[in-house]
Parts: structure tokens; sequence; C-alpha cells
């Protein structure tokens, strides 16, 4: 296994500081919301001026802010060179695939923040996907032909980085080339299996005959951070790698189950994966997808500590695993499956959390159980038992026929399929699921879904309640007795997205039932959220660029929960999305990442943003950092 990570520890930390942190594990190891504590509720106005949406090509914020580049993809996580971008454009090296594994991956998604003193963190910042056509000069997405060595450098430009930061004088952050924690963990990392999956016969191939491993993790999108100071990583678009044909299979189970998860995808053509390597073509390896979409442990403190997928989480296009601590001690995992007419999960552990042995807690999301949600329109609904981990035994709901009665495993494995005998509520792509700790409530946030209501296909219900849904929506739940691992909840439609100016009724801005004042900013595409220490919703948008809904760039919005009060903190630059909102642990700094500037449906290039004056030609996806100019907290 190598050292232990305390050691890593003091030899990055000086003695007093490293002290700090052991001999008080709370600064570090505590829950994340541990800070957020507070009796005041948001009940004033924010302070800034909204701007609102815009096309500019340019990152915009309020009057009184600042925003700046803290790490862009290729630049180097160790003390050599920046990946050689120019050419990797003009024409891909194996050496430029060597840089890239030492190198911050492309196409940011989730961030995390990990305090380590009072000047000093670690970001855990995921790489979901990457767009050729903005990388490599002519690459043409209706014909895509990838070489071998623009298909390994995609590869090893996928997966997560974790990277040390420090404060700087004037209150913004630098990342810390050649610091023992920067990590690469790319598309063919060694991951372990854990759970009830593993071992199971359809986790097994060629290189894995015992199906305890696996090499790499892939689309990575939103992710948590645990109690005990880990950061779960979700696998969400992984069918988008796997060619091959579907019909060349016997086993019907495999067909099927791959079939319900996209697998194989057209998509798969544009990495080129399973031209170069078997495991991605399923007609020579049938079940390496099954080794793909899940939540998936990540250490950052300890770069000895391999990843580990935690199979009882269930296997699904997951969107985030955000953890709260139950008022037993339990630990609750509310994810979302980003995907139309997809569901709403949580789990809840058998074992309790540990605060003082930071160690014990490695194997807490092991057991326990996985229930997925029903929403009923009377505003009521109901976390159904998928099934249920207890030890070596696998408790299926009785509810659910063959072959999850025989094969119980199959819950984990083919966890769409049992939510569909289940009867839970297909929902509008559910993306982000935070608890909001100050409300003590779950915010729900659905994309949007073109299709509810088409012909064809399922129709309104209360809880997605808009025909050809192009905007998105959010919804507030409140858990029985505000205790997570209930089993019963309440909810309200927090807001249905659109523009308050809108003459068509299915695109108008509501908040909390009402209909928006006309200076509100119009939002559509709701797509991952935190919570400032006041209980302030920060929103970040994928999509608003659609000519089906804003036409604008995406953006940053913040929703006080109280005053019902919607404004735009930031904008982003033509075809980015905004994704990973998070704060620093005082507040001060808010981060979020510009995922694929310059994308578009026709692989025209709307974008070279961020436009550093380097010389280099193509578009870098990059964490940013926003400070009040007067160094106060963001939300204030």
């Amino acid at each position: 296994m190598g050292e232990y990570f305390g050691d890593i520890l003091k030899r990055a930390l000086d003695r007093r500081d490293f002290l700090k942190l052991t001999g008080a594990s709370a600064v570090v190891f505590s829950s994340p919301f541990a800070h957020a504590k507070t009796k005041n509720k948001p009940t004033k106005s924010l302070s800034y001026k909204t701007i609102y949406p815009n096309n500019e090509d340019r990152v915009v914020v309020p009057e009184g802010y600042r925003v700046s580049i803290l790490i862009k993809w290729g630049d180097p996580l160790d003390n050599g060179e920046p990946l050689n971008w120019n050419r990797v454009y003009e024409g891909t090296t194996s050496e430029d695939v060597e840089r890239q594994k030492k190198c911050f991956g492309y196409n940011a998604d989730f961030v995390g923040f990990f305090k380590l003193t009072s000047n000093r963190a670690l970001l855990v910042v995921n790489h979901e996907y990457t767009n050729p056509e903005l990388m490599f000069k002519g690459f043409d997405l209706k014909n895509p032909n990838p070489t071998k060595e623009q298909a390994d450098l995609m590869l090893q430009a996928h997966g997560v980085s974790v990277v040390e930061i420090r404060r700087k004088s004037d209150g913004s952050w630098e990342y810390v080339k050649g610091s023992p924690f920067n990590r690469r963990i790319t598309g063919d990392t060694k991951c372990l299996i854990s759970g009830p999956a593993k071992g199971h016969r359809l986790m097994k191939t060629s290189y894995d005959p015992n199906g305890e491993f696996v090499y790499g993790t892939l689309n990575n999108c939103s992710a948590g951070k645990t109690p005990w100071g880990t950061v779960l990583t979700c696998e969400e678009n992984f069918h988008s790698y796997f060619g091959g044909d579907l019909s060349s299979i016997s086993d019907d189970l495999v067909r099927n189950i791959h079939q319900r998860y996209g697998v194989p995808s057209s998509r798969a053509k544009r990495y080129g994966f399973h031209r170069y390597y078997n495991r991605f073509d399923i007609s020579k390896e049938p079940n390496e997808a099954f080794r793909f979409g899940w939540v998936v442990e990540i250490d950052p403190y300890d770069p000895t500590r391999p990843p580990v997928k935690r199979t009882a989480l269930g296997r699904f296009k997951h969107e985030a695993a955000t953890t709260v601590v139950a008022k037993d001690g339990r630990v609750v995992v509310y994810m979302g499956d980003d995907e139309r007419f997809e569901y709403i999960y949580k789990f809840v552990t058998k074992g309790k959390y540990d605060p003082i042995n930071r160690t014990a807690n490695f194997g807490l999301l092991d057991e326990g159980t996985l229930y997925v949600a029903k929403f009923n329109d009377d505003l009521t609904g109901e976390w159904i038992p998928i099934a249920t981990v207890d030890g070596n035994r696998i408790i299926p709901n009785p509810n659910l026929p063959e072959p999850f009665q025989s094969d119980p495993v199959l819950c984990f494995i083919n966890t769409r399929g049992a939510a569909d005998l289940l009867g839970a509520t297909k929902m509008d792509r559910p993306e982000d699921f935070e608890w909001n700790p100050i409300t003590k409530s779950v915010f729900a946030v659905l994309t949007y879904n073109e299709r509810r209501g088409a012909s064809g296909q399922p129709s309104t219900d209360k809880a997605n309640p808009r025909p050809l849904n192009y905007m998105g929506h959010i919804i507030e739940i409140k858990e029985q007795n505000n205790d997570p691992a209930s089993t019963k909840f309440t909810w309200v439609m927090a807001m249905l997205c659109g523009d308050p100016r809108a003459t068509e009724e299915n695109r108008k801005l509501y908040i909390y039932g009402q209909p928006a004042k006309e200076t509100t900013p119009a939002i559509s595409a709701p797509d991952n959220i935190v919570f400032d220490k006041l209980g302030n919703v920060w929103i970040a948008t994928d999509g608003n660029p659609s000519t089906n809904r804003l036409a604008k760039n995406d953006g940053v919005y913040t929703l006080n929960v109280y005053t019902k009060e919607l404004k735009m903190f930031l904008s982003g630059v033509p075809g980015c999305e905004i994704c990973g909102p998070e704060f620093s642990e005082d507040y001060k700094t808010f981060f979020c990442t510009i995922q694929h500037p310059g994308e578009s449906d026709t692989g025209d290039i709307k974008s070279k943003w961020p436009y550093l004056n380097d010389g280099v030609v193509v578009p870098r996806p990059s964490v940013i950092q926003v400070q009040r100019n007067d160094g106060k907290e963001v939300y204030l």
C-alpha cells in the first residue's frame, strides 16, 4: 500500500499545521456541513446587483467582484511542462499522451474543497468527457475517426484531479505544482470493486476473472463529500464509450440490461476506445460496461489509497452523491439518475458514522438499503426499498419478480430495471440532489425534459407538471421529522424555470408557485447547486444557450428561499456550461468550472476562451474563482 497518508501530510505541512490537523481531526474530517450552522435566516436581499443572461465571450460577474482562472486543462500537476495544446491540436503524439497523465484533465465538472489549513486546501475536480472537435484540428463529428494517440489522450484526460491550492496575499488562490497531494485518476487507473456486485458473474472479464477491480473511471459528472473526508465521484453517461454489436451477445439478460442503459452508444465513435481496446467493445468483452455507472470513493488526503467503486449505491447514470448524517448516526446518500424519465434514489447505511475513527468509516457504504422515490400528487412521497445489503445477505424488495429474487445482486447492477417495477416516479432528468443544512430540506434539480407528454411518452404529473418541459424545475423535499433516514416525505415546487416575460405559460418563471417579477433574470436548465452559509441556493445551469430555451450563455443564479428572490451572479462564455459550484470554507471564494467553452451542435468553435495571449489556439476548460473586492464573504 505504500506510506501512510499521515507521512505525506507531514512532508506537505509544517509541524504546527500537522498537529492542528491530526489533533483536531474534526477540522479536516468533519461533515462538509459542520461549518454551515447558523441561527440566522437570509431574510434580507442579497447585496449584489443582479446581472442578466447575455452572449458575451467573457465571464461576467456583478460589480464589486473579481474573477480569475485557478487551473485549466493541461496545466501540469507535477513540476513538468504543461501539455503542448497546439501540438495536440495539430497532431497528437505519444509524448502528449504521457504528459496528459500528469496534467489537469479536460471538461472540469464537480469541484470539492477540502481544507488543510487556513490558507491551504485540496480541490477535487471531475473531468466528465472530452470534445475531440475542439481538441483536434479538422475532427469531423459526423464521421469521427480518432487516431490511437487521440483516443489515448482522451482516455487520460478523463477521470479526476486532486490538486493542492494555497491562498495568495490578495485573497485569491493558486494551485501548487508538484505537491505530494497532486494526483490524476484517469480512464485506466486501477479501481477496486466493493459491495454486493463484487465477484458477481456479470462483473467478470478476461482481464479480471474474479470481478474485483476495473481499469478507470469515466464520465465523472457531479459528486459529493463524505463526513469522513472522501469524495464520491459519479459515473454518469458511461454508455458513451462502448461500441460493438449488441446482437452478438447470446445472453438475454446481458443484452437486455445493456439495452436499458443505452449500451452500445453511437457516441463511442467519437472516442474510438473500442477500436483500440477490446474492453470497450461489447462484442469482445460483454461484461466490461457493467463495471461502469457506479459511485467511486476517492480519498484526496491519501494518494496511495486506490479508488473504490461502491456498488451498494446502485448502478445508473449518476449525477450526484450527497451525504448527510441522520439523527441516529447513519449516513444517507442522495442520488439522481440524469436521463429523461429516470429516477431519484437514496441509500441509508446500516452502520453509523464514527467521527473519532476516520478509517472505521471506509466500509460504511457497502451495507445498507437502497431506495427509489415515489412522488404523490397530494404533495407527499415515499422512499421505496429496492434491496438491503446486510453482511453477506442481500434482501430484495419482495414485490420484485424474477430474476431479482433468485439473483438479488441484479438490484444493484440493473437498478433501473428494479426501479421500473416498483412504481417509482419517472422524473425530468434528475441531476443534482442536495441537502440544505439550514432549511433541513433536500433540493432536487430537474434540468429539463422536452419529451414529457409528447406522443408515446409518459404524461405529466404534479412533480413533473409541464408538457414539453424545456425549462426545467426544482423541487424542495422535506423528510418526515426532518430525518434524512425517513421513508416518508412531503414536497413543494420550489421553482418552475423560465422567463418572467415569456408569453407562453409553459415557459414562464414561477418561484414557490408565484410568478416572478419582470425584473427577475430568466433561468433555464438548472443543473448543479450548492448552499451558502445562510441557506441560499446557488444554481449552475446547463442548457441556457439552446434556442429552445434562452439562447443565452449558461450561468450561476442565487435563490433566497425565504424572500423568494432570484438573482444572476455569473455568466459564462458561448458554448460552455457552468459546473461544480463550491465555496471555500470561509465563504470568501466561490469556485465553479467553465466546461466545454466553444461547444456547439454543429462542431463549429463558438469561443476560444480563455484568451490568455499565450499563443494557444484551442479553448481550455478551466476552474475559475470569484471573490469580492472588499474581501468579505461572497454571499453577503
